[in-house]
């Protein structure tokens, strides 16, 4: 991914007013962030725990979606998740539903749409092998090359993105 400065970010935003992305509260390591690793920048707000933030490249240019987390709840069940973008799977709380406004009126109207991630948004890292999930659960090895399980995240990540878009 092209590195993208606090102003690209916060101008990318498409389901939120030009005030509240003006808000929105960027990482704290984001002068330092390994851009060259990332196929789209994901990130928790510092200032709202159930609030998170995607940065996808799109044809047009960088593409910006407000996302919204549950509360997350401690659970006594042990069980596993899957990201629907990298297809890593996670213990108990390492895949979260992140839910998105519609961009425009049907946003503003309630409407909304969602998908499983990796609940720290760093996909990218999974597929690479620079990250690895906690616990036991260990990242199956897939016949796909990198590049090709590249293409298959953005073309997910990219298709939730154009969901958002055309409201």
């Amino acid at each position: 991914m092209e590195p993208l400065t606090e102003p690209e970010l916060r101008g990318s935003f498409v389901n939120c007013s030009k005030g509240e992305a003006g808000r929105i509260k960027m990482p704290l390591d984001l002068a330092t962030t390994a851009w060259r690793d990332l196929d789209f920048f994901g990130w928790a707000d510092p200032g709202a725990p159930q609030r998170a933030l995607l940065v996808v490249p799109m044809d047009s240019g960088p593409v910006g979606v407000l996302l919204r987390r549950p509360e997350t709840r401690r659970t006594t069940v042990v069980r596993s998740s899957m990201c629907q973008v990298c297809f890593t799977g996670h213990s108990a709380g390492g895949v979260t539903l992140f839910v998105a406004p519609l961009a425009g009126a049907a946003g503003r109207q309630g409407n909304s749409v969602g998908l499983y991630l990796c609940s720290d948004l760093a996909c990218s890292l999974y597929l690479r092998g620079k990250r690895q999930p906690r616990g036991r659960l260990v990242r199956p090895e897939e016949t796909l090359t990198l590049d090709e399980r590249v293409d298959r995240a953005m073309t997910g990540v990219r298709g939730f993105v154009k969901r958002v878009v055309a409201g």
